[in-house]
């Protein structure tokens, strides 16, 4: 057997043990029943239609499907909203328009439960596990399980940038504005805020597949990337010489943490990161800041891109273990604006300018990729990833897509300056 199915055992192992048997037994019937009676009264006050059996709930509008009622009531009841994931990947219920569908329970997401149920939320959802949180000893562990599944996948449907991270469209969303143009408007426009140019001592958190880093270096500054997905390392490396960059870009394999000085010392002219703060986990974003202060010189400046939800709801669910962590990123979550904002101010000598908000190019972008990644079904198949494996990524494309259609879920530019 081949490493990269070996990779690929390993992988189905890893991520949806149990879901060929729904819970059984009287606690699992009862807790089915009551999420039942929870999940009609939530959908009878939402613009959506659910078909259970001959039974047709909401009040009209995009529809799902519910084919195995015993196993969505059961699978809600014990796992919340990881059961309503897990059921749509066993196939208990299915949507035509996915996206339509997430995106009302998302613009509800924080009233579905009764309020005076939501006090007991403490007690019923579950907390992450302690090996996922992004320590210096499982970071490497939680970037490998999404960004070292396999190049190949991720090339399937990614633009010819291979950026894996919201597009920044001009003019109406429903253009047909390329994908390739609006990644190139995105890291155009972090470089400019971070001042990047001939003789920038430039380091990036987080290389991806290297299109930030090689843009850097065409601008003439001098680049140390780092990351700790091996995949993406030997792919960014690649591309980098390919372009005849490689004496102006180093790609290093290391966590932020241990970010190297640039050669020569002190410390860096700028500082970004795209899309990466995401999988630092809240009781690191200290630490993070701390850390990008550090290495910046005075004078310098820090140009992240980062997903983001509001202060409440951040406050809310930081302690949730949710489907996105079991299933797709463990260890992530998502900050707010102004959580980053009191941070830097209270722990460091960063302070943020005024943000930059272009959640509606990420509904678009996250749109344009599951095309493309459906597009690619046969593809994926080849390289030995199944059925479950489909549903998932379609699923995580477009309930990531409903979360910032809905307005649940923003992304920002943010631009850091230090003084002194």
């Amino acid at each position: 057997m081949t490493e990269l199915s070996d990779r690929k055992v390993n992988l189905r192992a890893r991520h949806w043990p149990g879901l060929e048997q729904p819970p059984t037994g009287p606690r699992a019937r009862v807790s089915a029943r009551i999420a039942r009676g929870l999940f009609r009264a939530a959908v009878e006050r939402l613009a959506v239609t659910v078909q259970v059996g001959d039974e047709t709930w909401g009040r009209g509008g995009p529809v799902a499907v519910v084919h195995r009622p015993e196993e969505l009531f059961a699978r809600l009841g014990r796992d919340q909203l990881i059961g309503f994931g897990e059921a749509y990947l066993t196939g208990a219920w299915d949507a035509e328009d996915l996206a339509g569908f997430l995106t009302v329970l998302a613009a509800e997401l924080p009233r579905l439960v009764p309020a005076r149920l939501q006090r007991l939320r403490g007690l019923v959802v579950r907390k992450p596990p302690a090996d996922e949180v992004s320590s210096t000893a499982n970071s490497q562990q939680n970037i490998a399980h999404h960004y070292d599944l396999s190049n190949e996948l991720f090339e399937l449907f990614l633009d010819p940038t291979l950026s894996y991270s919201s597009g920044l469209f001009d003019g109406p969303l429903g253009s047909q504005e390329a994908l390739e143009v609006a990644q190139g408007r995105k890291i155009e426009r972090l470089l400019d805020q971070a001042r990047v140019g001939e003789g920038t001592r430039l380091l990036e958190i987080g290389t991806g597949w290297g299109e930030l880093a090689l843009r850097a270096a065409r601008r003439g500054a001098s680049v140390t990337t780092i990351t700790l997905s091996v995949e993406q390392r030997s792919l960014a490396k690649r591309r980098i010489a390919e372009a005849g960059l490689a004496d102006s870009v180093t790609v290093e394999l290391c966590d932020y943490r241990d970010a190297p000085p640039p050669a020569g010392g002190g410390g860096y002219d700028a500082v970004v990161s795209v899309e990466m703060i995401e999988a630092v986990g809240w009781q690191f974003w200290r630490t993070y800041f701390e850390t990008l202060d550090r290495l910046l010189a005075p004078g310098g400046t820090v140009a992240i891109q980062a997903i983001t939800m509001s202060h409440d709801r951040m406050l809310a669910t930081r302690r949730t273990y949710t489907w996105i962590n079991k299933y797709i990123f463990p260890g992530g979550f998502l900050p707010s604006v102004r959580v980053i904002d009191e941070i830097t101010r209270e722990h460091t000598r960063l302070r943020m300018a005024p943000p930059f908000s272009m959640g509606p190019s990420y509904a678009r972008t996250l749109q344009l990729w599951d095309e493309a990644f459906l597009a690619a079904s046969d593809q994926v198949r080849a390289l030995g990833f199944d059925e479950t494996f489909l549903r998932m990524w379609h699923f995580y494309l477009e309930y990531s897509r409903a979360g910032f259609a809905s307005g649940y879920l923003d992304v920002h530019q943010l631009t850091f300056t230090r003084d002194t």
